[in-house]
């Protein structure tokens, strides 16, 4: 016999109507510009509120199953955004201390590039990225390459991280001829199936297991709190530094010949994980000894977000291949992949029909938001507040928190930030920080979690958020775990 599940919202009791000619009539939206972009939270309804819960419903009767979880207690739906706050279908406002994945480094609808955008959609909407480009993409083109790592002065223009990094990997094959890559645990690198191939979390990659091309050997992030057995803690770089050295020499050890090493300067879907200091230095030393390319996933920490305009800038280093995306199109999408020249030459010059192309490449809109956004980013020196930012952000969450018995451990660079929490009191690691992201909702915060197991509550706030901003999402957190 079945079980008949209980529905987690409600159900749609209202007689049953059709909406094939317009949206289902609802109260109009506040305008966005009454939203203060310092707001502190304002709850008018319990989170979800009836709004937010409506929606749901009818996402719920649209969507697939898989991509938006809900519960009685998550999500809400969201309706303006400005800064570092959100308003809600209720009129609820919350505090983001996630950037929205990290987009909105600059603050939500930053008015440069909205203003960007607004100019550009006016005047030229859409255009044929790889057959007849707008001027926006040639800007913008112009801007990365000033913007870029030193000798990295070549790019392809994608949508999403996941396609960046993709560009990557075809790249590397076609500039060694070798299809192999060498990649760390904890990765995430997206999910289509070239970048799921080098992405290490087992729930993305085992239900495509049989369609992906296996042509990763894996090795270890380097973590100081968890040294493999038998590794003293000042040793871990080094012992991965060996184990990617081994790869290399012994053309057999991955099982196909390995033209690149991909990593992430810092993980972020794992948790906000900073390598020892000198590892990427040292990675990209011996990716030059070897005749590997070096393929820096930046995509989350790029354009300043970890206190360096591009986080191996900490520590001197210049990929062969760099993938970024989120911050870049200020909150449009977009991303990109940038090489060396004469690695991008493998390419070939295009003949009519590029190898790596689709159809909204270079979209113009998205082309002139990045542009702005990269020169906010420039001229106000936003890499410099992210670092400064990220001090007060540890200092205040060390402080809240650092006793509490469910944490283990408050880490981050910049404004990539983690809180990663411990078995307790009879519940797992990843009941507390849900737990803690659901009872931050309820007091006006959104948070997320993040980690292997989503044993992390991760933080990753736009640049804007003032200490007010700042001080609520801490005494949130703190207040959701004691709860």
């Amino acid at each position: 016999m079945t079980r008949k599940l209980k529905p987690r919202l409600a159900p749609d009791t209202s007689p049953a109507k059709c909406y094939n000619d317009g949206p289902r009539p609802m109260a109009p939206a506040p305008a966005v510009t009454d939203l203060d972009p310092a707001a502190l939270p304002l709850l008018r309804t319990p989170v979800p509120g009836p709004a937010s819960r409506a929606w749901l419903l009818r996402l719920r009767a649209v969507e697939s199953a898989n991509v938006t979880a809900i519960d009685e207690a998550f999500p809400v739906v969201w309706s303006a955004a400005r800064g570092g706050a959100v308003r809600d279908a209720d009129g609820n406002v919350y505090v983001d201390a996630t950037g929205a994945f990290g987009v909105a480094l600059l603050g939500h609808g930053h008015p440069e590039v909205v203003a960007a955008v607004q100019r550009q959609a006016a005047a030229l909407l859409h255009a044929m990225g790889d057959v007849h480009p707008a001027q926006a993409k040639v800007e913008l083109l112009e801007s990365l390459q000033r913007a870029a790592p030193a000798g990295l002065g070549s790019t392809v223009l994608c949508t999403g991280g996941s396609e960046a990094v993709e560009v990557a990997l075809k790249t590397a094959l076609l500039a060694t001829g070798k299809p192999g890559v060498i990649a760390f645990s904890g990765a995430y690198h997206g999910l289509g199936h070239g970048a799921l191939d080098a992405t290490s979390r087992r729930e993305f990659r085992d239900p495509f297991w049989p369609q992906l091309a296996r042509n990763v050997a894996w090795v270890p992030f380097p973590r100081a709190d968890r040294p493999p057995l038998g590794v003293a803690a000042h040793d871990v770089a080094a012992h991965v530094l060996s184990r990617v050295d081994e790869l290399l020499s012994d053309p057999s050890a991955g099982g196909v010949p390995i033209g690149a090493v991909l990593v992430e300067p810092v993980q972020g879907r794992a948790g906000a994980v900073v390598p020892p200091e000198g590892f990427l230095r040292d990675l990209r030393t011996l990716c030059s000894d070897r005749g590997v390319l070096l393929i820096a996933d930046e995509i989350f920490t790029g354009l300043g977000r970890t206190g360096a305009l591009w986080a191996c800038d900490r520590e001197g280093v210049a990929p062969d291949l760099l993938c970024i995306g989120k911050a870049l199109g200020g909150g449009m999408p977009l991303s990109a992949c940038l090489g060396r020249p004469e690695v991008m030459a493998a390419w070939g010059p295009s003949r009519g029909e590029a190898l790596h192309t689709s159809t909204f490449l270079g979209h113009p809109v998205a082309c002139a938001a990045a542009t702005a956004a990269l020169a906010v980013v420039a001229r106000d020196g936003v890499p410099a507040q992210a670092d400064v930012a990220g001090r007060l952000w540890l200092d205040e969450l060390r402080g809240a928190l650092g006793s509490h018995r469910a944490v283990r451990a408050i880490r981050g660079t910049g404004l990539m930030m983690g809180v990663e929490l411990r078995d307790c009191s009879g519940q797992s690691a990843r009941t507390w920080a849900w737990r803690v992201v659901t009872g931050a909702l309820r007091r006006g915060v959104v948070v997320l979690p993040a980690g292997a197991t989503g044993e992390v509550v991760q933080l990753t706030p736009p640049v804007v958020l003032t200490a007010a901003q700042r001080t609520v999402v801490v005494a949130a957190i703190a207040a959701a775990l004691d709860d």
